[in-house]
């Protein structure tokens, strides 16, 4: 068991170092890496554009009924992980964000990029820091497809199973593109220093 686990990790750790060189070859060539701002001004920055959509859920959510939902990515959009990576506490304007949503009927989705061996330790950290999570969709194992492909088909799945997804919030556009929601709302990622 115990080397069956070493070798999940290591195979975990391989796929996880493949893609981050293949992302680090993206975009355009010799382009310099993007610095991420001060944390105050990247929370004024996500503040903006959860201000946006609070004023949008508080109208959508008016009327109770139906089954709505709304969509989340984890790391730099829920949990704090670039400024500070081994704590990671809530995104405060998007926990306010998520309440205001949970008190209006509507359920949480979690969408991320992690793979599904992490999910106790994610689900744990959501739920440490005040998150409540109605579902949470992770990478399958091994699973070599695009971001994007993985987070539409979630998307997808929470809508089968008869829910409206009134919004996805996310920092990246491959949290966002590929439909399965009535609106988005992008928070900085400032040319992916906070992917």
């Amino acid at each position: 068991m115990q080397i069956t686990l070493r070798l999940v990790a290591l195979r975990l750790a391989a796929i996880g170092t493949a893609a981050g060189l293949l992302t680090m070859g993206a975009g355009a060539a010799n382009a310099a890496p993007a610095a991420a701002p001060s944390e105050a001004t990247w929370l004024s920055d996500v503040t903006a554009v959860t201000d946006q959509a609070s004023a949008y859920l508080q109208q959508r959510l008016s009327t109770p009924g139906g089954k709505t939902a709304i969509v989340l990515d984890i790391d730099n959009t829920s949990l704090e992980t670039h400024y500070h990576p081994f704590t990671m506490p809530a995104v405060p304007p998007t926990l306010a964000l998520v309440e205001l949503a949970k008190s209006k009927g509507a359920s949480v989705f979690f969408v991320t990029d992690r793979f599904e061996v992490l999910r106790t330790p994610t689900k744990s950290s959501l739920t440490g820091v005040g998150y409540p999570v109605d579902g949470l969709s992770m990478r399958p194992n091994f699973n070599t497809d695009p971001v994007q492909v993985n987070k539409t088909n979630a998307r997808a799945a929470i809508e089968a199973q008869g829910y409206t997804i009134v919004a996805n919030i996310g920092n990246n556009t491959t949290d966002l593109d590929g439909g399965h929601a009535e609106r988005t709302f992008k928070l900085p990622d400032y040319d992916g220093a906070l992917s």
